[in-house]
């Protein structure tokens, strides 16, 4: 017990230390700009203590109340299976309501053992009506779609603007230094071209790395403030008092209410807290912001506001003027480093918002680059890193001040706080079951902090705050069209699906000539025979003698176990040999280019026709394919693995592997056998035999090429979102062949055109 309870702190521990390489650069360097942003503006004419005293209280009870209260203590618990960010709270009340878009969706992922893991069974709770209310209503269910894309639009976003406000705020300073003005632009875009050419490396390898960059940041800047705390003013402290506020815009009245879009920049980063969980533990990430983060960033905010009130004149300048001259470079290069590393944190957590919502149909197919082996949220996307890129240079090159760019990154980083906070109110509701009073008061309290400040920052969009707004309306116009485009396509396979009725009046042989092999079929439905089966067939009458029904769905929930991947059902009668098989991949989940894809499918195929061979009364399926049950399917998992190690006659899950010469292939050839089992059922038998014999035969991926094109009768609007918005997005992105990791040798398209 003493052992493992060592092992767990030490774990603890490793993973505090790296979520500062990781999680906390982009709060860590806030310090950088704050007061800088703050007093650039009309503040700039209240040059006085009283003025320095109600700043620095606006900064301790912001940075209090948002990053240590909501998200460190509330926040940071309603992780979804470990994951975070706005997508993750939206799974959790898509899987605890039905506030989905796309019908049948739990269909594809109800018997998950991790769907409700933490014991909240969905019920009324206590707003039932609300509940109602929201799933009755389509059009409330698209607003908190649209909420969510917002967020995750605004996440895009700061990882355009967070690179260029913290890589050129310390080019400038040198600049400054050394006298040469007119190359700060250049030097900033070599510096940003650099940070992304880099990103392909990942962020494994320099994890260990930037972590020291980070805690050395950290206690340097808390060592400064307090030096500066007891050189400059040892009295700040009575700045923590509250009172200070009042006074403070009392004094400064609209003017004070403006700067508040500099004081906000405290606490952006605080979403990556939440953003980044994926990768620690809310636990880990706890200790590190209380015992590090939380006090060095207080030290430093006192030791600079302590400067300030004695050094009025330096109020518009930064950061860099309150270090003492004897570490000024010393600390300079550090700064430079933690700043690059804060640009890193925001970068990947923006691969990560848009895996996500491609993984829940909410983004165009790109290529997603997996850099770990060990972590699943690693990862590296050339086509967002190229576009943030060139985003980003292009903001430097068009502001070239800071504050300006400070401007719109305070209203992107408030805009996902306020999507946060409403969100979690509805978790409070509909996932952790408690009253609605107390969402209502988490709602108000933080959401009117948040508010204020959001519509401080609001006031400078002229001064380049539209910049998010422009961002996040391009994002969200291209997550809306390519969901919408997706969620009618479904529909019209929804309503066109073959009928049982014509498929029995077939007989076993289809109406058509049946090949050795087996074909599978990949479809959007989870129930039913898709149309695009009887358009193969009126064209080329003839298929495989095995037909698989594939359907691969991303479920709402981070990662699915392999035992639970396949959810296998039959379709039709015994004879006819037509089967569905559901493959379910979480949004974090690797979708890996497997050569053991086709095994696993016809293992999982062959442990259902056993199961149902053992069972005395047939409970598969009814006539539209509904899969079997998972945990029927993996207790007879459970049971062949047990009779395999005392039997040596059944074989049906044995293959033997044959290994090619390495330097033509790494592709396994595996070779089924029929079990020899008295006990199995000689129908059974036959089915496997046929099963094995198609495999043997060869695997063809069939799948549709469709052409969505709306209705004559159309909207102007439906038309200009369907004909030009979603085909010209369709055309751009990856195929889903690719996606698929299909092999192109065996992949036979069909074409189809879509009237919606």
């Amino acid at each position: 017990m003493h052992f493992q309870r060592r092992q767990y702190y030490m774990n603890l521990l490793l993973l505090a230390y790296q979520s500062f390489g990781v999680v906390y650069g982009d709060l860590s360097t806030s310090p950088l700009y704050v007061y800088k942003s703050t007093f650039s503006g009309r503040l700039r004419q209240y040059q006085d203590e009283e003025t320095v005293f109600g700043v620095l209280s606006l900064i301790f009870w912001t940075f209090t109340l948002i990053p240590l209260l909501k998200y460190v203590t509330i926040v940071l618990s309603a992780d979804d299976n470990g994951e975070g960010g706005p997508f993750a709270l939206y799974s959790l009340l898509c899987r605890h309501a039905k506030l989905s878009l796309l019908p049948n969706q739990q269909a594809a992922d109800e018997e998950l053992s991790s769907y409700y893991r933490n014991g909240f069974a969905p019920r009324n709770g206590s707003a039932p009506g609300l509940r109602r209310f929201l799933e009755k209503h389509k059009k409330m269910r698209t607003v908190l779609l649209l909420i969510v894309l917002c967020g995750a639009s605004m996440v895009i976003g700061d990882g355009v603007l967070t690179p260029a406000i913290s890589d050129v705020d310390p080019i400038v300073l040198h600049i400054q230094f050394v006298s040469y003005p007119g190359s700060v632009v250049l030097l900033s875009c070599i510096v940003l071209v650099g940070l992304f050419a880099l990103q392909h490396r990942g962020t494994q390898k320099v994890a260990f790395l930037f972590a020291p960059i980070v805690i050395i940041w950290l206690f340097s800047i808390g060592g400064i403030g307090l030096y500066n705390i007891i050189h400059w003013n040892p009295n700040i402290y009575r700045a923590l008092s509250p009172y200070y506020m009042v006074k403070f815009f009392r004094k400064t009245g609209k003017d004070g209410w403006i700067a508040l879009g500099g004081i906000l920049l405290s606490m952006t980063g605080s979403e990556a807290m939440f953003a980044d969980l994926g990768h620690f533990t809310s636990a880990s990430v706890r200790v590190a912001f209380v015992t590090v983060i939380y006090p060095c960033l207080i030290l430093q905010y006192m030791g600079h506001a302590a400067f300030l009130s004695k050094n009025t004149f330096h109020m518009p300048t930064g950061f860099y003027h309150t270090i003492p001259e004897p570490v000024f470079w010393p600390v300079f290069v550090v700064a430079t480093l933690a700043a690059v590393v804060g640009s890193q944190a925001v970068i990947s957590a923006t691969f990560s918002i848009v895996k996500q919502c491609q993984a829940l149909g909410c983004f165009p197919r790109v290529k997603v680059v997996h850099t770990s082996r060990w972590i699943y949220g690693q990862i590296y996307i050339p086509e967002i890193n190229w576009i943030l890129m060139v985003l980003c240079v292009a903001v430097t090159v068009a502001f070239r001040d800071t504050t300006l760019i400070g401007n719109a990154y305070g209203i992107a980083c408030m805009t996902v706080m306020l999507v946060t906070t409403f969100l979690m109110a509805l978790i409070v509701i509909f996932v952790w079951q408690r009253n609605i009073i107390f969402a209502l008061v988490f709602l108000v309290f933080f959401g009117s902090i948040e508010a204020v400040y959001l519509s401080s920052s609001l006031m400078k969009v002229p001064q380049g705050g539209w910049v998010p707004l422009v961002l996040a309306f391009i994002f969200m116009s291209v997550m809306y069209i390519w969901h919408y485009g997706l969620r009618r396509k479904y529909q019209f396979d929804l309503q066109n699906k073959v009928s049982m009725r014509s498929i029995l009046s077939l007989g076993p042989s289809l109406g058509i000539v049946r090949v050795p092999g087996i074909g599978l079929i990949y479809t959007e439905l989870v129930t039913g025979v898709p149309s695009i089966f009887s358009h193969f067939v009126t064209n080329l009458p003839a298929f495989h003698e095995v037909l698989v029904f594939l359907c691969v769905k991303s479920v709402p929930v981070p990662y699915v176990s392999p035992d639970e991947r396949y959810l296998v059902g039959r379709i039709g009668p015994k004879e006819y040999r037509m089967y569905r098989c559901i493959v379910r991949y979480g949004y974090k989940d690797v979708q890996r280019d497997d050569d053991n894809f086709e095994n696993m499918l016809v293992m999982s195929i062959a442990k259902f026709i056993m199961m149902e061979g053992r069972m005395a009364v047939i409970t598969t399926t009814d006539d539209a394919g509904t899969p079997l049950s998972m945990r029927d399917y993996n207790g007879l998992a459970d049971s062949i693995t047990t009779r395999s190690s005392k039997s040596e006659t059944l074989r049906s899950l044995q293959s033997s592997y044959e290994q090619e010469s390495p330097s033509v292939s790494r592709r396994r050839r595996v070779r089924f056998e029929v079990p020899e089992d008295d006990d199995m059922g000689q129908q059974v038998k036959d089915e496997l035999m046929a099963l094995v014999e198609a495999k043997h035969a060869g695997v063809a991926y069939i799948m549709g090429h469709s052409y969505i094109k709306a209705r004559r009768s159309s909207s102007f609007l439906k038309k200009f979102a369907i004909d030009v918005g979603y085909s010209f997005l369709r055309k751009n992105c990856r195929g889903p062949s690719v996606t698929l990791h299909i092999p192109h040798i065996s992949l036979i398209e069909v074409g189809m055109i879509y009237y919606v």
